[in-house]
């Protein structure tokens, strides 16, 4: 073979790829382990992200396509109005930019890329199995630091599963998990082959240990209520099974090996203890958020301008609040974080954007959720749907799109953006574009 030959093979290779692995490729970046002192810049992963962008534009521009129908223009560019507002009222122009490219980036560029690059219902299973794996590695990774006693620190034990994310971001595990196993759950309820969604069920299932090793209160909740929401809007006869399912393997786990039986039942016993007894992380949190309505009833409209909580903090809030959370263990040594956010994305926006800027950011995300359970409901209807249904049509996509909005929107009751993983909020933010809006897009016809 000529090398001329050879060399128009290659080029027609790479023009077959599917587009969607340009996002695959931002998701298996998070399987890099974060650096122990990392003080909390950009992860590869961010930056892989931003090329993904760059990409998706260089194909609409080649192809010359209106790249979004106004529907989809209009919901995903909503939020941009809150962010102009609140980068004029930053205190510089540093915390402008840099607060105005990280919501742009997980809220708006990112997720209009997913959705231009995913071209069908396959790329749609593709990238879930890809958060799947992620999560996966995640979860062994932690379920190793728990047995072998290198997790962070918990309790004064080094036991908490944090996965390659480090004590820095205790988060970061909990999330990846937490989104593997909705995939899987929506995977698993799909009309796949069966050996498929057996294996996605089992991945669901063994996710659960992990999960539950990282301790965190908000995963836990915001992950039960979107598996039941998921199980529910698939048919309460599966739901049932499903269910079933789930205690008996909790009670194996759980009661049968003793996985972290004392200290699993005192966290969970903790979630109800939260106004009774609440321990300082919770009154922390509480003080936070008070701080943060504070800075909102000062400047109900535009708040206080992006980047703004950590600065007006200590203005708003009580003496109750602690000097910072101490991290340690997993590969980094003693360290006294500051507490620089509320940990609730509402009561975020609320303080930094107004008014303004939470209308606008949560009304994109309400529409998202209404257009694609309103989709999700169509297809039930309609079991037979064919092409003409659109890209994503399949239930299993449906229902793993609609399942990581919920958890999201569930998930910033309790937490907020921040950390290497946050590049995954804005995946799952595309998705659900990808299901609410992609058939009403030119995505098919710019990703070719």
């Amino acid at each position: 073979m000529s090398g001329h030959t050879l060399s128009l093979w290659s080029a027609g290779s790479v023009r077959r790829l599917p587009p969607v692995l340009a996002v695959v490729a931002v998701v298996a970046l998070l399987a890099l382990p974060v650096a122990p002192d990392d003080g909390g810049g950009a992860h590869p992963a961010d930056a892989v992200s931003a090329l993904v962008v760059l990409y998706c534009v260089l194909r609409l521009v080649r192809d010359r396509r209106r790249p979004l129908s106004r529907t989809a223009a209009v919901v995903l560019g909503l939020p941009v109005l809150g962010l102009a507002v609140a980068a004029v009222g930053a205190a510089s122009p540093e915390a402008a930019l840099s607060g105005l490219g990280r919501y742009l980036q997980v809220f708006v560029l990112v997720p209009a890329a997913v959705l231009l690059l995913v071209r069908d219902e396959d790329d749609v299973r593709l990238l879930a199995r890809s958060m799947v794996a992620l999560a996966v590695w995640q979860g062994a990774v932690g379920v190793h630091q728990y047995v072998t006693g290198t997790g962070a620190s918990y309790q004064g034990e080094r036991i908490r599963a944090v996965g390659t994310f480090g004590p820095q971001d205790v988060m970061g595990m909990a999330t990846v998990v937490s989104l593997g196993v909705v995939c899987a759950v929506g995977l698993a309820l799909g009309r796949t082959p069966l050996r498929h969604r057996l294996l996605a069920a089992g991945c669901a299932l063994a996710l659960l240990l992990p999960l539950a090793l990282s301790f965190s209160r908000g995963a836990w909740i915001a992950t039960v209520l979107t598996c039941a929401a998921q199980l529910l809007l698939a048919g309460v006869r599966r739901a049932l099974a499903v269910g079933a399912a789930v205690v008996a393997a909790a009670v194996v786990l759980v009661g049968g090996f003793g996985v972290g039986t004392a200290m699993l039942q005192e966290r969970v016993g903790s979630i109800t203890q939260v106004t009774d007894a609440p321990d300082q992380s919770v009154t922390d949190r509480y003080t936070m958020w008070a701080a943060a309505v504070g800075m909102w009833r000062e400047r109900p409209l535009t708040g206080v301008g992006l980047k703004g909580f950590p600065e007006h903090r200590d203005s708003h809030a009580s003496l109750a609040l602690s000097s910072g959370s101490e991290t340690d263990g997993a590969g980094a040594g003693y360290r006294r974080q500051p507490l620089l956010s509320p940990h609730n994305m509402y009561l975020l926006v609320l303080a930094e954007q107004g008014l303004i800027g939470l209308l606008a950011l949560a009304g994109s995300w309400l529409a998202l959720l209404v257009l694609g359970l309103r989709r999700l409901r169509a297809v039930r209807r309609d079991r037979g749907a064919g092409p003409e249904a659109g890209p994503g049509a399949g239930p299993d996509c449906a229902l793993v799109a609609c399942g990581l909005l919920v958890w999201q929107l569930t998930d910033f009751a309790y937490a907020d953006i921040g950390g290497p993983s946050t590049v995954l909020t804005a995946v799952c933010f595309g998705l659900a574009a990808r299901w609410a809006l992609g058939s009403g897009t030119g995505a098919g016809v710019a990703a070719r």
